[in-house]
């Protein structure tokens, strides 16, 4: 397997070149872009500060160069948005938004030379229903299947703090009912400690899984403030790559974590040497 880390890992002022450039020089063999709509780093002249919905061709040619001029793979396109622009919103504006969002970043990965993008699947609120999201989901990456054939990059479906595709069977069964071998799994290992095991969902998900996220979860805490740096909570990390092995992956655990209060690029080298470790269990 190999180590990635995702650019929300890094300080919000890091440029993409940055932190192209810091995921590199800390030894990882890739680094997780993200597609944003808001940001604060500054870009000099011949830098990018963000990859947005409107980032051309030719920008995302540039920063495939900055990959390869550092030595760093781009394995995997992310975002946010889709919490803003659910694809289970009651508002089909917002539905169609977080259609054409997919779109974008599956162009965005195509340019990037990525292979998987991230996507969360909708949100179960009080006002949507499991079941109407569900439909609706469904609906969509039925959609999304076609697109991602088109670009010959896999949509990846991210278990998630949202209420819905609550067990790895259900994951499963919902990616089966998808119907296209360019759906699969996104699987947050860490997300999942709050009500379960990560080496259980690998169990169920096998060869669905397109690629792995990883962070730690204190349960005793058992909320959002939960999530921990990597050794530092209840995760199995011996289960988990044993489980993973077990299925066949052998592609990138990506690190998703929130950079420190304080010295906060000190994430990126710390993360570094502990997903090593990881990836040599």
């Amino acid at each position: 397997m190999k180590t990635g880390i995702n650019q929300w890992c890094f300080p919000n002022t890091y440029t993409v070149r940055q932190s192209v450039a810091a995921a590199a020089a800390a030894g990882f063999d890739g680094i997780e872009l993200n597609v944003v709509d808001e940001f604060v780093a500054q870009a000099e002249p011949g830098d990018i500060a963000a990859i947005t919905l409107e980032t051309t061709a030719d920008e995302l040619e540039q920063i495939k160069g900055w990959a390869g001029e550092y030595g760093v793979e781009l394995p995997s396109v992310s975002t946010g948005l889709h919490w803003k622009y659910s694809l289970t919103s009651n508002d089909p504006e917002l539905r169609e938004k977080g259609k054409g969002v997919a779109v974008k970043m599956l162009e965005v990965a195509k340019g990037l030379g990525a292979d998987t993008i991230l996507v969360v699947p909708g949100v179960v609120t009080s006002d949507v229903s499991y079941k109407t999201a569900y439909d609706r989901a469904l609906g969509a990456f039925r959609e999304l299947a076609a697109e991602a054939e088109k670009y010959q990059v896999s949509i990846g479906v991210e278990n998630v703090w949202n209420k819905f595709l609550l067990s790895p069977l259900e994951m499963r069964r919902f990616i089966d009912e998808v119907g296209s071998d360019w759906v699969g799994a996104y699987f947050d290992a860490g997300n999942v400690l709050a009500f379960g095991f990560a080496h259980h969902w690998v169990e169920a998900l096998g060869d669905k899984i397109c690629k792995v996220h990883v962070k730690d979860f204190r349960t005793e805490v058992g909320n959002i403030r939960g999530f921990t740096s990597l050794f530092e909570g209840d995760m199995d990390w011996v289960a988990l790559v044993e489980s993973l092995k077990s299925v066949g992956y052998d592609s990138y655990l990506t690190a998703e974590l929130s950079p420190y209060r304080y010295q906060p690029e000190m994430l990126v080298t710390d993360t570094a040497e502990k997903l090593r470790r990881v990836v040599s269990l």
